[in-house]
């Protein structure tokens, strides 16, 4: 069954255009080495929590909105694989002079073992 990463940013409404252009220039990597989908999602609809919510998750500061994003990997295996490659690949390390479109300290991230899964 597949396997999926889990992503929760905070990024600048600023950034929004950053973010999007080192996402784009990542994902073709990641399929590279064995994922099969990737989803970027740019907060459009998150309502307050009364206890928490994903802007307090991220500790999402005035003016940055929330990314939600998952990788889709075959298996566990193949994840596993795929991470180690890309960890040690030149073209996901930032280019001289740029940084990050967002926070990394408050980045959530985790795999994840698919329990349901049904398509139409």
């Amino acid at each position: 069954m597949a396997y999926m990463d889990g992503f929760v940013i905070p990024v600048p409404k600023g950034n929004k255009q950053a973010y999007i252009d080192i996402a784009a220039k990542m994902a073709p990597i990641f399929i590279e080495y064995g994922a099969t989908r990737v989803v970027e999602c740019w907060g459009d609809d998150i309502k307050p929590g009364k206890v928490n919510d994903f802007r307090t998750a991220v500790i999402a500061e005035e003016g940055e909105e929330v990314v939600f994003s998952w990788i889709e990997w075959p298996d566990k295996e193949t994840r596993d694989a795929g991470s180690a490659k890309m960890m040690a690949d030149d073209r996901m390390k930032p280019e001289e002079g740029q940084d990050m479109p967002f926070s990394g300290a408050r980045l959530i991230y985790g795999g994840f073992a698919v329990l349901v899964e049904e398509k139409a």
